[in-house]
């Protein structure tokens, strides 16, 4: 039997749930976030910004985030 709140995914991080997907946005733009599990972040195409996922935990301060070339 699995715990619901390890359930990870492929890839992921120990911890991270990828259910919070459905309820994260980018705090810049508001727009819809994908996950990048090969760089454990979480990536916001219209804000150009890529927001790290540290011990499971998505840091979604626009300061900590990355800008992704384009």
């Amino acid at each position: 039997m699995t715990d619901p709140q390890q359930e990870t995914g492929a890839g992921a991080a120990p911890g991270f749930d990828r259910h919070m997907l459905e309820a994260l946005i980018c705090p810049k733009t508001g727009g819809r976030l994908e996950y990048d599990a090969a760089r454990q972040e979480l990536i916001s195409k219209s804000g150009h910004l890529a927001y790290p996922i540290r011990d499971g935990i998505p840091v979604m301060l626009i300061d900590e985030a990355r800008a992704l070339d384009d």
